[in-house]
């Protein structure tokens, strides 16, 4: 088979060569890439220290409390449970940021998420953060975990809880206990994922208390460590409720439930062994069956792209104001995530503001589908200019290319290729000629090959991401797999200056029918006021606190992220029938 495949993919047949590998035209010694480059440098280096601060969770008190105890920090048990030299893909680090300030904060939503290496096997981890408030969930928390669990189970991954949680944080109860997004959903899909057999397996290295005591027993295996409690009421409640007095051990601790209720499959010492025994387990899940989707082996320096990622630091203008305008051609981006910088480009000389084609990542098979950022050349079809020559503004969806791309995405469809979606898009194109070519129908074509795909999608948004378009392009409400985001990102119904040049005439109206005149002052600083909100809520910082990105990435990561995104998609060998329902044509 892989013989096969590589035969397929040869690139002289006959003394005919194909040329499919992608060029660079990017001059890295241009002033505009140096200022690029190093304007996102200084963006990603506060990024780190930020990312950094995160990751202390409740701060060097709270982990010498957590120490005192005879515990581990969750940063500390991660270090011991992963492989070495191996890369933990972070989730959802920056969930809950800027939020709960009146509560002292939830750094990460107390709540570390990611995909990390086990005894080889590739699995999605949740463990609790201690030091953020005793591990309470919080609102974000719980959706957090949720997300974890929709990856685990939209991927079939191996998925391990470590528990150290002292239950739903009171004072938010309300937006915690009852909704389909919140704690009581997550023992839900441990049982949805059992069904299915994504293996699960908790290990409690702490508290595990009230309705959190159904996650460990409703999975598959469950490790504690001697000195946690497992009870569904803590011996304080126990009184209060029916007046019995017991400790905490007795009523629930590892003994307890290892020689007694039984409960607990596996009683270990302390922290260290008990990870050791969650190691061995891991290494003992049998293999799925393989997903139906091309692999073909794959050499890390003979596949490498051509071109340095690097180079993507000078790519884009990462100033805000720039979300909309920046103006780079996106093969560059292309070229520098797939192997051997090969691209066998899809109907290349139509709908050119999008670019279709397929390509391998990692040696596995990949549709990528992004927005063209180059102004380009084109002739009308259609209305009362055809047969002229007009410019299509790059970022925006015309006619032809929503056409294309869902052509494309279908045709990825029929013959089970992953999808990768590559974000710069301001929206679709509007005005008369666009209305008269069917622009409405077009992208209503575009939206329901992505709504009704079944392959994997993965989104990646590189610049900005407005309005319909990033509906198009596979947005969250779209079901990616993943969704990542560079710092360069700008997500929102449209740009800060095109927001705020509309709310800030509206108001200034509203005003002025309430008898106040505004001088210019005051509607320029009207309008800054504005857009300085909006540019916050644009900001991909924004977007990942509620959990709308799964990760800010650095940009030369990029492909390793997607390697291993598609690495999880790959083990979940059931793909749907593919039905997209009734198309406008």
């Amino acid at each position: 088979m892989l013989r096969l495949a590589r035969f397929c993919e040869r690139a002289v047949i006959g003394g005919w060569k194909l040329e499919s590998a992608l060029g660079s035209k990017l001059d890295v010694k241009a002033a505009r890439f140096g200022a690029n480059r190093a304007a996102l440098q200084v963006l990603m280096a506060a990024l780190r220290v930020s990312e950094d601060e995160i990751r202390l969770g409740g701060g060097a008190k709270a982990a010498e409390a957590q120490r005192a105890k005879g515990r581990l920090t969750v940063r500390e048990r991660l270090a011991l449970l992963l492989d070495d030299g191996s890369e933990f893909l972070e989730l959802g680090l920056w969930a809950a940021y800027g939020m709960y300030g009146e509560y002292g904060g939830a750094p990460a939503a107390g709540v570390v998420t990611g995909l990390g290496r086990v005894s080889g096997r590739l699995c999605m981890i949740v463990a609790n953060d201690a030091t953020v408030k005793a591990g309470a969930f919080f609102p974000m928390t719980a959706k957090k975990v949720l997300r974890a669990q929709t990856i685990a189970l939209e991927n079939r991954i191996p998925t391990l809880y470590l528990v150290d949680s002292a239950g739903v944080f009171l004072p938010l109860q309300e937006d915690v206990f009852p909704d389909t997004d919140d704690f009581g959903r997550v023992f839900r899909n441990n049982a949805v994922m059992s069904s299915l057999g994504v293996p699960q397996i908790t290990a409690i290295m702490g508290m595990c208390v009230a309705g959190g005591a159904y996650l460990p027993v409703m999975t598959d295996t469950v490790l504690m460590t001697e000195g946690s409690g497992l009870f569904l009421a803590g011996p304080s409640l126990v009184q209060a409720a029916i007046g019995q007095k017991t400790d905490a051990e007795e009523l629930g601790g590892a003994a307890m439930h290892a020689e007694i209720s039984g409960t607990v499959d596996f009683k270990e010492p302390n922290d260290h062994l008990c990870l050791a025994r969650l190691r061995s387990l891991v290494g003992k899940i049998g293999s799925p069956a393989k997903a139906p989707f091309s692999v073909i082996a794959y050499d890390g320096v003979k596949d490498a792209p051509k071109f340095a990622a690097e180079d993507l630091y000078g790519l884009i203008d990462p100033d805000p104001a720039k979300a909309a305008s920046n103006v780079y051609d996106m093969r560059e981006v292309i070229a520098r995530i797939v192997d051997r910088s090969e691209f066998d480009e899809y109907k290349a000389e139509f709908g050119r503001t999008v670019l279709c084609g397929y390509a391998r990542i990692g040696g596995r098979a990949v549709g990528i589908v992004a927005n063209q950022k180059m102004h380009q050349s084109q002739t009308v079809a259609v209305g009362p200019q055809a047969g002229e020559k007009r410019t299509e503004f790059g970022g925006v969806i015309y006619t032809e290319s929503a056409q294309k791309a869902a052509r494309f995405i279908m045709d990825c469809n029929q013959s089970l290729v992953p999808l990768i979606f590559l974000h710069d898009v301001n929206g679709f194109m509007v005005g008369k000629d666009a209305e008269w070519s069917g622009i409405i129908r077009a992208g209503a074509k575009m939206v329901s090959a992505v709504s009704t795909s079944v392959v994997p999608k993965i989104t990646v948004i590189v610049g900005g991401s407005f309005g319909a378009g990033h509906y198009a392009m596979c947005g969250k409400a779209y079901d990616p797999r993943f969704l990542f985001a560079r710092p360069t990102a700008r997500y929102a119904v449209m740009s800060g200056a095109s927001a705020a040049n509309t709310l800030a005439e509206v108001r200034a109206k509203q005003m002025e029918r309430g008898g106040k005149m505004l001088s210019d002052a005051e509607k320029k600083e009207l309008y800054d006021e504005i857009k300085s909100s909006y540019d916050a809520q644009a900001d991909p910082r924004y977007g990942a606190a509620r959990l709308w990105i799964d990760s800010i990435i650095d940009p030369v990561k990029t492909r390793e992220v997607l390697m291993t995104a598609l690495e999880a998609a790959s083990l979940n060998p059931d793909v749907a029938r593919f039905n997209p329902g009734v198309l406008q044509t």
